[in-house]
């Protein structure tokens, strides 16, 4: 066999095995009962990512103290489900913690969560975040979007895109409003409806419709993935909306990114409508 063939042989065989150790949107799980990512006792539904140290997490950024996931932040990445997931009700609750680390010790305290997330760890090569569409956990801006674009390992993009019911604000930015014409984003940020036009990158800030808990005490997230559309709910109340989002499925990061934060609960609840597609 000649070494063209051989080449092309190992590149087929190569592609194969990524295949099937990377879940498709379309093969991703659609819950047909509650899944509780987060037993309250270990990290069991999760695996470990850090810009710098990859799947090692050597400072213990991800630990389980009282029946809490224990996000240190001392580090850029994030715990990532072990499975993709597709068509969903997300529950979860989180509160900060104290600290904080540079290069963002004085700035807002800052996490997320990435819905969708596709395509290799740390987005390929030498990232941070996997492709997917962010649920943004902010001082000031929980429920923000936010498109992450990606790669895959051979430098091919990763679509991602969403689309939303935007006006502008006073800056320019576009901020989520029902009824609004609707826009397709294939990158960059869809503020939710009440963020502070005054938002500045501060440590504790604070807006004056903000709708998130003080910090130090719980906030609820709902996210209702159905189909293309995604809606981000916080403390009951809808702050965000999107419609036919590509990818429709995939695995589920929860960041750290320079704030202590702890969550007490993860869940995964079954769609109560059956029309999801």
């Amino acid at each position: 066999m000649n070494r063209c063939w051989v080449l092309l042989l190992i590149g087929s065989l190569t592609h194969l095995v990524a295949s099937a150790e990377e879940p498709s949107p379309q093969n991703a799980i659609r819950p047909t009962k509650v899944v509780r990512l987060f037993n309250g006792k270990d990290l069991g539904g999760f695996y470990t990512w850090l810009q710098d140290a990859k799947h090692d997490d050597p400072r213990q950024v991800f630990t389980v103290d009282d029946g809490m996931i224990h996000i240190s932040g001392n580090g850029y990445g994030g715990l990532i489900t072990k499975n993709a997931y597709r068509d969903y009700h997300l529950l979860a609750e989180f509160k900060w913690g104290q600290r904080t680390w540079a290069p963002r010790k004085d700035r807002s305290r800052d996490s997320g969560i990435l819905l969708h997330a596709v395509g290799p760890d740390g987005n390929a090569p030498g990232g941070t975040w996997m492709a997917s569409i962010e649920c943004q956990i902010i001082e000031g801006g929980v429920g923000d979007f936010i498109v992450v674009g990606g790669q895959q390992a051979d430098g091919s993009p990763i679509p991602v895109s969403l689309t939303c019911e935007a006006t502008k604000d006073r800056d320019g930015e576009a901020v989520w409003h029902r009824g609004a014409p609707r826009k397709t984003f294939t990158g960059g940020r869809i503020n939710w409806f009440g963020r502070d036009p005054d938002w500045r990158d501060v440590l504790g800030f604070r807006g004056k419709q903000d709708v998130e808990s003080p910090s130090g005490e719980w906030t609820r997230i709902d996210v209702i993935c159905e189909g293309g559309t995604i809606r981000i709910s916080v403390n009951d109340v809808l702050v965000n909306e999107g419609f036919d989002a590509t990818p429709r499925g995939g695995k589920l990061m929860f960041q750290t990114e320079g704030a202590e934060v702890f969550f007490r609960k993860i869940e995964l609840h079954p769609l109560v409508s059956a029309a999801a597609k």
